[in-house]
């Protein structure tokens, strides 16, 4: 419960400046500099609203997050990244879903805790942080009590990761590039490299050390890497990286690639992964000696869950 109130007050002590961001936004390493407050929007596509596409109890995701009761996900609108396979484009690369409060939100916040959810789960967060802050102050108040977990792209200014080191208990982050070329072609993101590693390198700073209770993460950090069709090379020199600098963490390897969105226009990455590429990670993981984390199986009938996401708010 103290950690609650150290939460709490921290969050009412930068509300403010937080929500002046907004005025020229930089909550991101995008910079737009566009007055949100007034309408403007910039990359993200989102202004002063808080538009949230899908809350629920979520169960497919990594063991310690998902455990028996599910996570407390919440699918926010919008996202400064810009991926041409990404399967959640409908409400990331568009602004679709529910405006709402955040009051509303944090009424939300609740009730998934109340259907026994292990954590709450944000999902592409950081350009609407004030408005969820926000909310969990007023959640936090009302008595919630379980983790926060910050799923991220991993596209984040060190800046906005050293303040929530104190709202934040899980950092669910991806690692999707090491090469700038690649970040520019698939995701219109050239600085995606340096920008992630110095994001995971402060994020594992306040995260290395994970306490897990009955397999439930309640603090930490896991690091996600999907793998996309011929990029196998530039796979194996993320997963060195992450062996070499965040050796405590947990790594999650996804193998579940779909050609989505607008990603048939690139032939390279118009497929799913083939065998053969699927178990040259297999034996390279091995080799490396990568032993705290998952590999997703390869079955190439699985559907992303993702893309199957309806609209609602976990009445």
């Amino acid at each position: 419960m103290n950690n609650v109130k150290n939460k709490v007050e921290f969050l009412e002590k930068i509300q403010d400046s937080l929500w002046k961001r907004l005025e020229k936004c930089s909550l991101c390493p995008r910079n737009c500099n566009v007055n949100r407050l007034k309408g403007q929007r910039g990359i993200c596509g989102t202004d002063k609203e808080l538009v949230v596409y899908s809350a629920f109890i979520h169960r497919g995701e990594e063991p310690p997050i998902s455990g028996e009761n599910g996570s407390g996900t919440i699918f926010f609108s919008g996202c400064s990244l810009r991926c041409i396979y990404c399967q959640n484009h409908k409400f990331s690369h568009k602004i679709s879903g529910y405006t709402i409060t955040h009051q509303e939100l944090a009424e939300i916040m609740l009730r998934l805790q109340d259907k026994k959810a292990h954590n709450i789960n944000l999902v592409t967060p950081t350009h609407l942080l004030p408005l969820i802050t926000a909310a969990l102050i007023k959640a936090f108040k009302k008595g919630l009590v379980i983790p926060i977990v910050y799923n991220t792209s991993g596209y984040e200014t060190t800046e906005i990761i050293k303040i929530l080191e104190h709202i934040v208990d899980i950092y669910l982050t991806d690692a999707k590039y090491i090469m700038p070329n690649t970040a520019y072609r698939l995701s219109n993101a050239m600085d995606y490299p340096r920008i992630n590693h110095e994001a995971i390198m402060e994020m594992y700073s306040q995260r290395k050390n994970s306490h897990l209770n009955g397999g439930i993460m309640e603090k930490g950090m896991i690091i996600r890497h999907l793998v996309i069709p011929n990029h196998i090379e530039e796979s194996k020199q993320i997963l060195l990286w992450l062996k070499k600098y965040t050796p405590s963490s947990y790594i999650s390897i996804m193998s579940q690639y779909q050609p989505y969105h607008k990603a048939y226009i690139y032939p390279e990455i118009k497929r799913r992964l083939t065998k053969n590429e699927y178990y040259a990670i297999k034996d390279f993981i091995d080799k490396i000696g990568i032993e705290k984390g998952w590999l997703q199986e390869f079955d190439t009938n699985n559907e992303l869950a993702g893309i199957h996401i309806t609209p609602g708010l976990a009445s």
